[in-house]
C-alpha cells in the first residue's frame, strides 16, 4: 500500500517536499520574498543525503535559470523558484529553453509590482506568464494552484507536462498560497530515474553520444530563416496539441447561475465565498476557475457563459486575465473587472458589491 503522509505546512514548503518526493534531480534558485521558504526547506531537508538531489543557491536568478537549462538539457528533472522581479530576470533563459524545447519547471510566487513593488501578494504576472514573457513566438504551460494541496500536486504534474511536450512549465502561485498553512497529503515517494531510464525516455538529451547517431545539439539559435521558420511552425503545431489536450478548469454552481465570477489562484478561493454570500442575498452566481492559464479554457468559458447575464472577472491586479475572457466570449455578454492593487487582497464582500454595482443597478 502506498505511503500516505498528511501534514500541516505552508504552500512554499509543500513545493519543496513534493519536489523531493516526485524524484526531482536538482534545484537551482535564489532567495526572494515571498518564496524563500522553498530553498530554505530544501536546505533543511538535505535531499542530497537521501535521494541524491542537488540543491544549489545560485549567485542570481539569471544564473539559476541557465543552470536549469543545462540540467534539463541532460534529461534531468530540474526546477527553479522565484518571485515576480526574479522571474522577470529569468525570461531570457526561459525563452532559450522554449526555443530549444527543453522541459524545465519554474515556480513564480507572485508579489506586487511593477518594479520591486511590494512583498505582499499579487496576481500581476499573468501577462508575463501567459504571453511567453521573453522574446519570440512561444508559450509556457501555466498551472495556477489555489491551495497548499495543489501546490504539492502540481509539481509532479508540471514535470510530467514539461517532459511530455518538451516545453517549459510554470506553477503560477502568489504570496497568499505560498505563505498560508493548510493540511496537505504529500505525494508518494517516486525514485529518481536511472541513467538508463533517462536515455530511453529522453533520446534528445545531451547525455553522451553512442556511435549509431549524430550528436544531440540543444539550441535556440538558427541562422537560416527558412529553417527557423520550420522550427517555429513545428512549435506552433505542438502548442495547438497542448491546447487540445491539456486544458484544466473547475466550474462551481454555474448551471443555474445568472452571473459568473471568473478567478484563478487565491482570488478563486475568495470568489468561492463571494458566491456563497451572493446566493444568500438571492443572487444566483457561479464560479469558473481556470487551472491552466495557458492553455486557457476559452471554449469551456463560452459553454459556461451560455444564457448568463454577465461575467465578473475578479483578479488581484489591474485587469489581465479579463482580456482572455473577453476574447473567449467575443461580445456575447458583458464582461467587467474587479481587482485590488499594491498587494491588497480583496474581501469577498467587495466582490459581491462590485457584482451588484456593475450588473444589478
Amino acid at each position: 500500500m502506498a505511503e500516505k503522509q498528511v501534514t500541516l505546512m505552508k504552500g512554499n514548503e509543500a513545493i519543496a517536499h513534493a519536489a523531493i518526493r516526485c524524484g526531482a534531480d536538482a534545484f537551482f534558485g535564489y532567495p526572494i520574498t515571498p518564496q524563500s521558504e522553498i530553498i530554505e526547506t530544501l536546505a533543511l531537508l538535505k535531499p542530497w543525503e537521501t535521494t541524491g538531489m542537488v540543491v544549489l543557491q545560485a549567485e542570481s536568478e539569471v544564473a539559476a535559470i541557465n543552470m536549469v537549462y543545462g540540467g534539463a538539457g541532460a534529461g534531468k528533472r530540474v526546477f527553479t523558484t522565484s518571485s515576480s522581479p526574479g522571474v522577470a530576470l529569468m525570461q531570457e533563459g526561459i525563452s532559450y529553453m522554449a526555443g530549444a524545447e527543453i522541459p524545465g519547471v519554474f515556480v513564480d510566487v507572485q508579489r506586487g509590482g511593477p518594479g520591486l513593488g511590494t512583498i505582499q501578494p499579487s496576481q500581476s504576472d499573468y501577462f508575463q506568464a501567459t504571453r511567453g514573457g521573453g522574446n519570440g513566438d512561444y508559450y509556457v504551460i501555466v498551472l495556477a494552484p489555489n491551495s497548499v494541496q495543489e501546490m504539492a500536486d502540481f509539481v509532479d504534474l508540471a514535470f510530467t507536462l514539461a517532459f511530455k511536450y518538451r516545453n517549459p512549465a510554470m506553477i503560477l502561485s502568489d504570496g497568499v498560497i505560498g505563505q498560508m498553512m493548510e493540511k496537505v497529503v504529500l505525494p508518494p515517494i517516486k525514485p529518481r530515474r536511472t541513467e538508463e531510464q533517462i536515455k530511453k525516455e529522453c533520446p534528445w538529451a545531451t547525455i553522451g553520444r553512442p556511435a549509431d547517431r549524430e550528436p544531440n545539439i540543444l539550441t535556440s539559435l538558427e541562422l537560416k530563416p527558412e529553417v527557423m521558420e520550420q522550427r517555429n511552425l513545428h512549435m506552433q503545431e505542438k502548442y495547438e496539441l497542448i491546447r487540445e489536450n491539456e486544458v484544466r478548469y473547475e466550474a462551481t454552481k454555474c448551471d443555474d447561475a445568472d452571473y459568473i465570477i471568473v478567478s484563478f489562484g487565491s482570488a478563486a478561493r475568495i470568489g468561492e465565498k463571494a458566491v456563497e454570500l451572493a446566493r444568500e442575498q438571492g443572487i444566483k452566481v457561479g464560479l469558473f476557475r481556470p487551472i491552466t492559464l495557458w492553455p486557457f479554457p476559452s471554449k469551456q468559458i463560452v459553454e459556461a457563459a451560455k444564457g448568463k447575464k454577465g461575467i465578473l472577472v475578479s483578479e488581484i491586479n489591474a485587469g489581465q486575465m479579463i482580456e482572455d475572457v473577453k476574447l473567449a466570449v467575443n461580445g456575447q455578454l458583458p464582461v467587467e473587472h474587479f481587482g485590488r492593487l499594491g498587494g491588497i487582497v480583496p474581501e469577498p464582500e467587495e466582490i459581491v458589491e462590485a457584482l451588484k454595482e456593475k450588473f444589478i443597478k
